[in-house]
């Protein structure tokens, strides 16, 4: 496969997971469509073409020509200037990579990484709070995200790879809608009584078995074990966390339980407040789920999948 097939093939995957379904996504690809062609020749020279065909802000190729052949990925949750370093190292070692891979985003797809924050107001809508409510609390956060990141030095990964010369693409809200899914069917259709039943579940998961066993599996940081679970509600995927007034407006709807990558300690103490339970997934673990999905994709095609900085490997390939 090449850079681009991968980009392409991981991006079709994500469509398909996307929360919001692909009719959605097809409506929005071409609204922005409409929007490109009636921007004025000023406004052109900033806009990112990519747009058109690929709707997740925060996933994007930085470095390397599309249509170089990959064997075998070097993949990290994060990637600094040192695995860019430790990319070139191992490749004069004899490794042979052909392809360096980030879940985490760099460069604009990290200053752009609020625009995907918008996959979040429609999932919760669906569960329960009113859409105009989402949105305008989604937009406010999505401001706060924007003005953080600005003052970021952006670049520096993207810099040192291509100064070394090194293939390097990330795979951010691509893969968590297949984390999203991933955990949305794996608790679909199951009666949970209390939390203790679903950490128990979560814990046959073998990337939080093996985060488990490093003290990072997945923590009740709200109510107990021992209480009862109600209505379940999985956020995975959309960039990055909402602000703690969306988590006070699933507790209204009706939320019994919000199983999370993670959730900032603000929001916990509002949710203990409303007496909604929270299980915080696993940050590094659940990001590998989603990535080993995409990774099980490109293994069927012949790509060799090496681990780095944080990605726990998990093949299902050939499982159903």
């Amino acid at each position: 496969m090449t850079i681009q097939e991968i980009y392409d093939l991981a991006l079709q995957m994500a469509i398909k997971a996307d929360p919001r379904g692909e009719a959605f996504v097809k409506k929005m690809l071409l609204k922005a469509k409409k929007e490109a062609d009636s921007m004025s020749a000023k406004q052109k020279r900033f806009f990112d073409v990519e747009t058109l065909k690929n709707p997740y802000s925060d996933t994007r190729m930085y470095v390397g020509d599309p249509k170089t052949p990959v064997k075998k990925i070097l993949c990290g949750i994060d990637i600094s200037s040192a695995e860019v370093l430790l990319f070139d190292r191992l490749n004069e070692k004899g490794m042979k990579f052909d392809l360096l891979v980030s879940h985490h985003p760099e460069g604009r797809s990290l200053t752009r990484l609020h625009e995907t924050m918008e996959v979040q107001t429609d999932a919760y809508a669906n569960s329960g709070v009113p859409i105009n409510i989402a949105s305008d609390l989604m937009h406010t956060r999505m401001g706060d995200v924007e003005r953080k990141i600005h003052p970021n030095n952006y670049n520096q990964a993207i810099d040192a790879a291509k100064l070394l010369n090194v293939p390097f693409m990330n795979c951010h809200t691509f893969s968590d809608n297949l984390a999203n899914e991933f955990m949305v069917n794996f608790i679909k259709g199951k009666d949970y009584f209390s939390v203790g039943d679903i950490m128990d579940d979560l814990l046959e998961i073998p990337e939080y078995i093996e985060a488990s066993k490093d003290g990072a599996g997945p923590l009740v940081v709200a109510g107990s074990e021992k209480s009862r679970a109600g209505k379940i509600a999985v956020f995975f995927t959309g960039g990055t966390n909402p602000a703690k007034e969306i988590y006070v407006e699933l507790a209204k709807s009706g939320i019994g339980t919000i199983i999370d990558m993670h959730m900032p300690e603000d929001a916990i103490k509002e949710m203990k407040k409303m007496h909604v339970n929270v299980i915080n997934a696993g940050h590094m673990s659940s990001d590998s789920i989603g990535l080993n999905l995409v990774f099980d994709a490109l293994e069927k095609k012949g790509v060799e999948i090496v681990a780095c900085s944080g990605f726990i490997r998990v093949s299902r390939k050939g499982k159903n």
